[in-house]
């Protein structure tokens, strides 16, 4: 049966198994593991994951490919939106998230799963080069972001694999790359983390202090109180923070 993919959607379906190993290295895959899969496309990968775990639960949002996803052994097939469904609730809980992932919803679907899903412990992703490089960015950099902040207070990167283009059909027009991480213990308060970073990026031409204010989430007298804390100046600019410094600030804030 043809499928044409959903630009809409963000749809690159694998369609290579040869890039099957290294994902499955990456994953680490093993008998016991519950995997969640999100954007499982033709079935490809979800075959190669059942086939090594003792559950994929995987989560489309297309019902025109069920006929290509149902009546798989050691497959819990889930339809809807993966940022609106409530994915910790699934059971049994999943432990790992690999996928190919759909561009337009990559970044967010990480980013979420980081407290959202709290039983995953090792995530493997294909998403496009330029995100992957985004995720574990140092400060100072142009890719350097809230995403790399999140990411690395999160999690520890354990692998990563460039992927050529060929691997999908359509042929996409940009770079991919797969990128594996693993669970690290984080800050407690990791929500007012994410809304202090989230806020100090807003407005990256900025001082991190008027992006901030301009937030609203506190004043701007507020932030300069809690970076002179840390020893940094009034003019400096997210993107010059470590990422552990985002936790003292959050710290500072409440």
């Amino acid at each position: 049966m043809s499928v044409r993919a959903k630009k809409k959607l963000g749809q690159h379906f694998l369609v290579d198994e040869n890039i099957l190993g290294v994902i499955a290295r990456l994953a680490r895959l093993h008998a016991d593991d519950v995997v969640l899969e999100i954007g499982p496309g033709l079935g490809v990968l979800t075959r190669h994951l059942a086939a090594h775990a003792s559950l994929v639960h995987a989560v489309e949002v297309d019902r025109s490919l069920e006929p290509h996803l149902r009546d798989l052994d050691r497959v819990a097939l889930h339809f809807g939106d993966a940022l609106a469904l409530d994915l910790a609730a699934l059971a049994p809980p999943p432990t790992k998230l690999v996928a190919n992932l759909p561009y337009n919803i990559a970044t967010p679907v990480v980013v979420e799963s980081l407290d959202g899903i709290p039983s995953v412990r090792l995530w493997c992703v294909m998403v496009q080069r330029e995100v992957a490089d985004r995720f574990f960015a140092v400060p100072g950099t142009k890719a350097y972001g809230a995403v790399s902040v999140l990411m690395q207070l999160m999690t520890r990167r354990t692998g990563f694999h460039a992927v050529s283009r060929s691997v999908f059909r359509p042929r996409p027009n940009v770079d991919s790359a797969l990128v594996a991480f693993e669970r690290i213990d984080g800050p407690r308060a990791f929500a007012g983390v994410k809304a202090v970073t989230e806020s100090a990026f807003a407005h990256r031409r900025k001082t991190l202090p008027n992006s901030i204010g301009l937030t609203g989430l506190a004043s701007r007298d507020q932030a300069e109180g809690a970076l002179a804390a840390l020893g940094r100046e009034p003019s400096v600019r997210a993107e010059q923070l470590e990422p552990q410094e985002f936790v003292a600030l959050a710290h500072s804030l409440q």
